[in-house]
């Protein structure tokens, strides 16, 4: 996977590419304790959680100082790989089940990350503002814009508007038709040649 990495992504730094190779078998050694990942993903861990997380950095470099809400992080993903590609960013990995961000501050711990804030909470009863919320497949497109709105922010820094950013897979055309006229999909293999993302894109919706 080295060879993917410098490929995809030539400007990481050697530490940031450690930090990236050490996941794996930190998380192999959390999921031997705790069940976060199944054993069919964690045999093909750096394309389904490491690159499918980065590709969000194929539409977005964040700048310095943007604040990032991970809503539904489960074991850190995408927040956690994307908090090593921009340690000048400001991420919060938020999810309402307590043994998963009891793994997601452990693996941010190790790796020394002191931009990563695990919360453990339900989606609802966040009420702070930040500029970009993402995640990956947590609930239907729809009921997830109706559940985050109101943490994006108004004032933004970056090369696109504040909003939401999704990860996603399969036929969208029926979640994503009410915001027809304002949502951007990109198609992840655009981006990379593993087969794993034929199907897979990115939903990006300013709000």
């Amino acid at each position: 996977m080295s060879e993917s990495f410098s490929r995809y992504f030539p400007s990481l730094t050697g530490l940031q590419k450690d930090k990236l190779f050490q996941l794996k078998l930190i998380y192999e050694n959390w999921n031997s304790k705790i069940n976060v990942i199944s054993r069919k993903d964690m045999d093909n861990f750096f394309i389904h959680h490491v690159l499918h997380s980065l590709a969000i950095s194929k539409i977005i470099s964040f700048r310095p100082g943007t604040t990032i809400l991970d809503a539904g992080t489960g074991g850190g993903f995408p927040g956690i790989p994307l908090a090593i590609m921009f340690p000048d960013s400001e991420f919060t990995l938020l999810d309402s089940i307590e043994k998963k961000i009891k793994v997601v501050k452990a693996v941010s711990e190790e790796l020394e990350l002191k931009n990563v804030k695990p919360v453990r909470k339900r989606i609802e009863e966040e009420h702070d503002k930040f500029e970009f919320i993402i995640s990956r497949a947590v609930t239907a497109f729809p009921e997830f814009v109706s559940l985050t709105r109101k943490n994006i922010s108004k004032a933004g820094k970056n090369s696109i508007e504040n909003g939401i950013i999704y990860l996603k897979g399969g036929d969208l055309s029926d979640e994503l038709s009410k915001f027809a006229t304002k949502v951007i999909v990109r198609n992840i293999k655009d981006f990379y040649s593993e087969s794993f993302f034929e199907t897979k894109v990115i939903v990006y919706l300013p709000v």
